[in-house]
């Protein structure tokens, strides 16, 4: 029987070391020229597009999302098989505030140097009108399923929408199965695995120290588990069975009490951690921009950062953590009870926003300041380690509730993402093999937790990368096709909305949606 499960155990290894093999491989496509290139080229695109709206239109859609926040009908779900529109920003927020904004940051600044952080502004800052342009587009071709739920995403404008075109029928159809097929494999990389790692480093970094690992559960003579991430793993996998298998509704519903609260904890945290580092800052934002361009090597043998690292370092981080240019939160900005699509479109702008340009820049001051990064050569202080990196800079203010502190960020904004994420993969698959097969993929996303818990870091973190990459590239592809709706249905909403012409608003493709919504937003639902 021992020989058995050593077999076994040991035809995984080697499946496992194949898997890294050839992952690594289509990472370094999906993240090289190519794919880097598309994604800021498609937020370039549709900024210039439509005449730089996330400045021009600064005022407008800070007052329809921050202001919007403490007006009533933001709260207020209207309609069956709907959540609201705060609800749907929380639960998108739930899904992009995670690992990406503690450990991705650090992760940037380390291997690619503080410049890393200039890209991620700059992909942000186009990527916002990217976020907008999926919203829009994923409100407008969306439709309602069996349940009387809404469904919509980038498989749906992709198959109706790039599909509308002459002769790009089955183009549109095939992108939207391979988006979604993407988009259920991502789901368990970025997902589920990626944060569930990170959570479990972390508690077991804060936590049990160096005791942790002398717990260690033999599975034959060639494979063994360590205990505490193991018990980590059931605990998470139970407790995101609660929630996972409750659908959209008590995920929004946890998301919308988790996420604000999370988001300004942390941020008060990094804001005392800047308060007692203050004479530092000034030479933090400098660094940013002085390595921007790389980090040439200094004296004693050190190896400088090239260009082509910082930029890929800035911008794969930056879309890890805000998913602006991945198709992935249009799926629930979608199950908003909004009637017009740039609303929501609005709140994918500030989605970016609160993301990267707030939650993201107040991680980059706190790793800038810790002492971990020499900001005068730009290079990394040996021995230290980016999965702990944030932990470790908040200790040396808190003592150890600053580690503390972390681990129960990173749990909460880890574990938000993957009850986010359940959603988006859930969606993913209703698409391709209906409703049934939803309640199948959930057992499954749920037993996954545990695997991330308990693979090694490198691959997990490593597989949603590339995951990301594969997702969106159908994506952009459907939002660089579809830039004149984009533009039509833009122009539509500011000459009625802000410039108060008579016109007939564009609510949905499906003619029956649009009557019905056109009646509502005249009498005043909008």
């Amino acid at each position: 029987m021992a020989l058995i499960i050593d077999n076994i155990l040991m035809f995984i290894e080697k499946v496992l070391e194949v898997i890294t093999n050839v992952n690594g491989s289509v990472n370094d496509f999906i993240w090289g020229t190519v794919g880097l290139v598309l994604l800021i080229g498609t937020g370039i695109i549709m900024t210039c597009a439509t005449k730089f709206f996330q400045i021009v239109r600064l005022p407008h859609w800070v007052k329809k999302t921050i202001g919007g926040v403490f007006h009533k009908s933001s709260h207020n779900k209207k309609e069956k098989g709907s959540v609201s529109q705060f609800q749907a920003l929380c639960t998108a927020l739930a899904a992009t505030i995670g690992t990406g904004n503690i450990v991705g940051v650090s992760s940037a600044i380390v291997v690619g140097g503080p410049g890393a952080v200039f890209w991620m502004w700059i992909a942000a800052f186009f990527g916002m009108m990217t976020n907008y342009s999926e919203n829009i587009l994923g409100i407008f071709y969306r439709r309602k399923n069996k349940d009387g739920e809404w469904s919509g995403g980038a498989m749906y404008f992709l198959q109706d929408g790039l599909g509308s075109y002459k002769g790009m029928k089955w183009v549109g159809k095939v992108l939207a199965i391979v988006f979604s097929c993407f988009a259920v494999l991502a789901s368990f990389g970025i997902g589920n695995m990626g944060q569930i790692n990170k959570i479990t480093l972390n508690i077991e970094s804060a936590f049990f120290g160096e005791k942790a690992s002398n717990l260690v559960l033999h599975l034959g003579n060639a494979f063994s588990i360590k205990v505490v991430p193991l018990c980590i793993g059931i605990s998470l996998m139970i407790l995101a069975a609660v929630i996972v298998i409750g659908g959209l509704k008590r995920i929004a519903a946890v998301a919308e009490k988790v996420v604000p609260f999370m988001a300004v904890l942390y941020i008060l945290g990094a804001l005392v951690l800047c308060i007692v580092n203050i004479t530092m800052i000034p030479t933090a934002f400098l660094s940013i921009f002085k390595f921007a361009f790389g980090v040439k090597a200094v004296a004693g043998g050190a190896v400088g950062v090239a260009i082509s690292t910082v930029i890929k370092q800035g911008c794969k981080r930056g879309v890890f953590s805000n998913e602006a240019g991945l198709g992935s939160s249009v799926m629930v900005h979608s199950n908003s009870d909004v009637k017009e699509p740039i609303k929501q479109g609005l709140w994918g702008i500030f989605e970016v926003f609160a993301d990267t340009f707030v939650v993201c820049t107040m991680t980059a001051m706190v790793v800038l300041t810790s002492g971990a990064i020499d900001l005068n050569t730009g290079l990394t202080v040996e021995g230290v380690n980016d999965s702990t990196l944030v932990a470790k800079a908040f200790s040396n203010v808190f003592g150890i509730g600053g580690e503390w502190f972390i681990a129960i960020a990173i749990l909460l904004f880890a574990f938000t993402t993957v009850l986010g994420w359940s959603h988006y993969g859930s969606k993913s698959v209703e698409y391709l093999f209906g409703l049934t097969a939803t309640k199948v993929y959930k057992v499954i996303f749920v037993l996954m937790v545990v695997a991330g818990a308990v693979m090694e870091s490198s691959l997990a973190w490593d597989i949603s990368d590339t995951f990301n990459g594969l997702m969106m590239i159908p994506n952009l592809i459907g939002v660089i096709s579809l830039c004149p709706l984009v533009v039509k249905l833009t122009n539509n909403y500011v000459d009625r909305k802000i410039k108060g012409k008579e016109v007939k608003p564009l609510l949905s493709y499906d003619p029956t949606i649009q009557e019905e919504h056109e009646k509502l937003v005249a009498n005043g639902a909008e």
